[in-house]
């Protein structure tokens, strides 16, 4: 391992223990504390149910669905990952002036123009289309691209039937094609109608790969499976497999059923601070639009996150809770842009400074990205994701 890189290790490893240990007390607004340990854990953990060929292009687009993507990308790295995929340029190039090294796909599009900062930041392109190519090969800069074929999600990528533009994609001089993939769109259910859909999928790109071969065409990395096709197809044996949820130690809907089982550790929690405690008379509102009234003299304490920081607002409409000193605090009024409000009066001791815990464990109590999305009628990609810059991420490992 070069200095450099075990340097910033050993910083990661370090400066953030500390600073998990000072948070609440040095005031911080509002932090995530992301263990690494638990993202290598389940990296092992997923490529463990794979076949042996298998190898992991880890999904870290959406700052690595809220954790960090730089940090997570090093941390993948350091465990033996090579492929990760962004879905745009911009994350693409953030990872290479990191010094992230290894194939970094894009998987979404990238205007044609761009293409030098393609080809200068070594960035492997997805071909949504021939028109798509022809565009990118114009501009005569030697780039790395992988072909996605649409076998039924009806989004990005060549469709299906069309053979003939499928193997135009493969012979622009400009292009070097690295890679053929698809996406499965229903491999997180597995009722009939849904698993008839994936096989559907399945077969199709299956087919698309043996007529590319027949006709002397190299497809490259072949890859079709996300996180869900991982644990309900891990028999299907492609060069690469694309985990994003999963990686993380989540399903995107908490208890979906799946057909392998996987020691997966969630690997972030959510923590803000208690900024100020109250009394508040019966009949008296709490926050914008006179929305909680208590019927009965309460105590409410604010907390120091809200919406603009990722907490949807409708928690607070659907039972949403936080934790405080290992007790549950049901969240009262609405959720504001900065802070929420938490009824405490049934928690001894409640004072400014106390630590909140929005996702994670404190004491034998424990919130999940999955409880926030079912109370809010999303999955857990999207709690994560949306978590902002506003919220510091506080590395260390186990």
């Amino acid at each position: 391992m070069k200095t450099s890189a075990y340097m910033d290790r050993l910083l990661m490893l370090l400066l953030p223990m500390a600073r998990k240990k000072e948070a609440a007390r040095l005031g911080d607004r509002a932090w995530a504390e992301v263990n690494l340990s638990n993202l290598s854990h389940n990296a092992a953990e997923l490529q463990r149910v794979l076949p042996s060929k298998s190898r992991i292009m880890a999904v870290v687009k959406a700052n690595a669905y809220g954790h960090g993507s730089i940090e997570s990308a090093r941390e993948l790295s350091g465990a033996g990952v090579a492929h990760f995929a962004v879905a745009e340029i911009g994350e693409g190039i953030a990872l290479r002036k990191h010094g992230i090294r290894g194939d970094i796909l894009i998987l979404g599009y990238t205007s044609p123009e761009r293409a030098p900062e393609l080809a200068r930041y070594r960035l492997t392109q997805t071909v949504v289309s021939r028109e798509y190519g022809e565009a990118l090969n114009a501009y005569g800069a030697k780039l790395n691209v992988h072909v996605k074929i649409d076998t039924g999600m009806n989004r990005l990528g060549v469709p299906f039937p069309e053979l003939d533009s499928m193997m135009a994609c493969y012979r622009f001089s400009h292009l070097h094609v690295t890679g053929t993939f698809s996406h499965l769109s229903m491999s997180d259910s597995l009722g009939q109608a849904e698993t008839r859909f994936t096989q559907q999928q399945l077969s199709r790109f299956e087919l698309v790969i043996g007529q590319l071969r027949e006709a002397g065409i190299d497809p490259g990395l072949v890859h079709i499976q996300s996180s869900y096709g991982i644990l309900n197809y891990p028999e299907v044996c492609c060069d690469l497999v694309r985990p994003g949820i999963a990686l993380y130690g989540l399903l995107s809907r908490e208890g979906d059923e799946v057909r392998t089982k996987a020691d997966l550790r969630p690997v972030l929690s959510l923590k803000a601070v208690v900024t100020q405690v109250k009394e508040v008379k019966a009949g008296d509102p709490v926050g914008y639009g006179r929305n909680f009234i208590p019927s009965q003299d309460i105590r409410i304490a604010t907390v120091s996150i809200g919406y603009a920081d990722g907490i949807p607002r409708s928690l607070s409409e659907h039972g949403g809770y936080v934790l405080i000193r290992g007790q549950r605090a049901r969240i009262v009024g609405s959720i504001c842009m900065d802070q929420l409000t938490v009824n405490v009066t049934s928690i001894e001791g409640v004072r400014q400074g106390d630590a909140v815990t929005l996702i994670g464990q404190d004491g034998a109590e424990k919130i999940t990205a999955g409880q926030i999305a079912a109370r809010c009628g999303t999955v857990a990609n999207e709690i994560l994701s949306r978590l902002g810059s506003r919220i510091e991420r506080v590395y260390r490992y186990d």
